[in-house]
């Protein structure tokens, strides 16, 4: 332990003391799921055992992930996969696989690659889909791509390469298929389509060329179900996407977009399109009812927010069924996968509104209405719960009838106070999504008598001082919290005890006072008694003491013991201190001067891990000077706050010859 030295010499603290007597602080997606990707090539739904299959090309394979995005498995060792297509009878997904030169499919029950069709040496078949009994891909590499197919029905499929001689595309056209109707798409600055009948093994071309308005900038089209419709993903400002014909093509209708271009497209199979824009700050899908041209439903993920999103190029896929969207996107994290559970449906707001306060036992009134931008089938239901302290799980209060503008009402008498929340649930019907809306009503409880002893007390360290809380009359719970928060961070607020009160309707706990200490009562209330929180702040001393060394020996002047000191000795003072981080201990100082005694400038002096300070006083080199010295805890100038000022004793020192 370091001594300090207090420099002041007591003879000059002698002369100035005489001198100086007498002076004095818009819709968020239902779900998201981060994939274990870190690319993306395409996206299949296979509707029957309800997985997504998502191809990774930069990790050489597919992952499959369940209805809610939580991944199932992984189909690895399968180099560059590109494109993916769902063979009819839901059985395989083709998987294009350039790094193998070869298509993969992989068997849907287990979801393992199952059988591999080689396409020839350097094919690198890239996009692919199924149509008339075969699957038809496109293979090689620029400037010239070419399309080829197989039979996987055949016991010994023979691949069939170039299958339109003489044709051949700089990049490999997207491939989209109904029936027998196989479109291929040519994406990029100029886009075109050509539309085939592959009801033979041999293609026969229908129509080729593009609506002027869907020309520029194509990232992603989309076939209707029944062939008849293609949704294009293209064109420049005012941004829209365009529907065209299948038959020739002609522009039949547009879908504006106007946060920019489109780069994904999906039908549903009722119809219904989806659209999606890269946009930062804006719209990022849009869903078009069929034959309307305005969006019934949109979702946007602000990318200057947590959780916002991009939608990948050709990343939306309808289930089979229509009943979900499936969106990949782009977010900080990583690529995710978005779940739009009620895509297809209109969706609903639900509202209620209750009174802010309320009398239990008293009857209230609650409204409520649903508003959708189509209206609810005649005879519409909302089913009413009530949640309170005798019901934390909710307790029905049957249905109401939805009038015709969406409006519902109820009557409700509360048999419990405090917070009282109605919840109105619709359940949603074909063309509307389920919704919900609740409302909280404070409803009034009788006032709790609860007390709790020894507020403001100080108490020696140690002590062992025993808490005593009164609850008063309530009405079934009888239960009382005694929690104990300790001053200083390091001690965090704990429980010491939970219990029902006894008899006289007290619950006592014994806390050992080393430390300030706000000890608190919590009743949580019932059904018919407010809820009462009190506190009690309880004061404790540190231990203090300290001892002297180098004197002569000791002798009392008056009835008072003095250590005695040679002139020119310098005492020591060793304090022994409750330790607490930071902690310094006050060193005061006073000389004895015509019948009185008076202060010098206190100093403050740290205290080691071990709770000691030594201090050297400097010796005042003349005879019969009389002082004394004690050391102190100042709780805040002692450099925190744990504990309650304690001031230890005195101790006298006298000077001689």
């Amino acid at each position: 332990m370091r001594t300090r030295t207090v420099s002041t010499a007591l003879a000059v603290l002698f002369s100035s003391t005489a001198l100086a007597v007498g002076t004095t602080g818009s819709a968020m997606a239902d779900s998201s799921k981060a994939l274990p990707i870190s690319s993306y090539g395409d996206i299949a739904v296979d509707g029957v055992h309800k997985r997504i299959y998502i191809s990774d090309p930069s990790g050489n394979k597919v992952v499959v992930t369940d209805y809610a995005g939580k991944v199932v498995t992984t189909v690895p060792n399968l180099p560059g996969v590109q494109d993916l297509a769902i063979a009819p009878d839901s059985r395989s997904v083709y998987a294009a696989v350039p790094g193998s030169d070869a298509v993969v499919a992989i068997e849907t029950t287990t979801s393992t690659a199952a059988a591999q069709y080689g396409t020839g040496e350097n094919t690198r078949p890239q996009t692919l889909a199924v149509a008339g009994g075969r699957v038809w891909f496109m293979y090689g590499k620029q400037p010239s791509h070419h399309l080829g197919s197989f039979d996987p029905a055949q016991s010994s499929p023979e691949v069939a390469l170039d299958q339109l001689p003489g044709i051949g595309w700089y990049d490999a056209p997207e491939l989209e298929s109904a029936g027998n109707t196989l479109v291929l798409g040519v994406h990029g600055t100029w886009s075109g389509l050509a539309v085939y009948d592959v009801s033979t093994s041999t293609p026969v071309l229908r129509k080729q060329g593009m609506p002027s308005e869907a020309a520029n900038y194509m990232d992603d089209f989309a076939l209707s179900a029944d062939g008849k419709k293609i949704v294009a993903a293209s064109g420049e400002s005012p941004y829209a996407a365009t529907a065209i014909n299948t038959d020739d093509l002609t522009r039949t209708g547009g879908y504006p977009t106007k946060a920019d271009h489109p780069n994904s497209a999906a039908i549903a199979p009722d119809g219904t399109v989806a659209l999606s824009t890269y946009s930062w700050y804006d719209t990022d899908i849009y869903i078009y009812k069929p034959g309307a041209t305005t969006p019934y439903r949109t979702y946007t993920y602000d990318q200057g927010t947590p959780g916002g999103d991009t939608i990948t190029s050709r990343g939306l896929a309808w289930a089979p069924d229509g009943t979900k969207l499936f969106a990949l996107a782009n977010s900080y994290g990583g690529l995710s996968l978005r779940v739009l559970d009620d895509a297809t449906r209109y969706p609903v707001k639900a509202t209620v509104s209750a009174p802010a306060k309320a009398t239990r036992a008293k009857k209230l009134d609650v409204t409520g209405k649903l508003t959708s931008g189509k209206s609810f089938p005649s005879g519409s239901k909302v089913t009413v719960t009530r949640t309170d302290i005798d019901s934390p799980k909710g307790k029905s209060l049957g249905t109401k009838t939805v009038g015709s503008s969406g409006a519902f009402s109820f009557s409700d008498t509360p048999p419990a106070g405090g917070n009282v929340t109605y919840t109105a649930t619709y359940a949603g019907d074909a063309t509307h999504a389920p919704a919900s809306g609740k409302d909280t009503v404070a409803v009034s409880r009788t006032a709790t008598a609860l007390t709790l002893n020894h507020n403001g007390g100080t108490y020696s360290y140690g002590a062992k001082v025993s808490f005593t809380a009164h609850l008063g009359k309530t009405y079934r719970n009888r239960t009382v919290e005694i929690w104990a928060d300790p001053f200083g961070a390091d001690k965090p607020k704990k429980l010491l005890k939970k219990g029902q009160v006894n008899s006289k309707g007290n619950l006592s706990v014994t806390v050992s006072m080393t430390r300030n200490t706000a000890v608190t009562a919590v009743y949580a209330g019932d059904a018919r008694s407010g809820s009462k929180t009190v506190k009690s702040t309880a004061y404790a001393k540190v231990k203090v003491s300290t001892s002297v060394s180098k004197q002569y020996r000791t002798g009392k002047i008056g009835s008072t013991t003095y250590y005695w000191f040679h002139k020119n000795t310098d005492p020591v003072l060793t304090t022994s201190m409750t330790y607490y981080k930071g902690r310094q201990q006050r060193f005061g100082l006073q000389v004895y001067y015509q019948g009185k005694w008076y202060d010098a400038d206190p100093e403050y002096f740290a205290l080691g891990t071990n709770g000691k300070s030594v201090v050297r006083l400097e010796a005042p080199g003349e005879s019969g000077i009389r002082a004394r010295m004690r050391s102190s805890y100042v709780k805040g100038s002692s450099g925190d706050n744990v504990n309650s000022t304690t001031h230890g004793a005195w101790k006298y020192l006298y000077f001689t010859k």
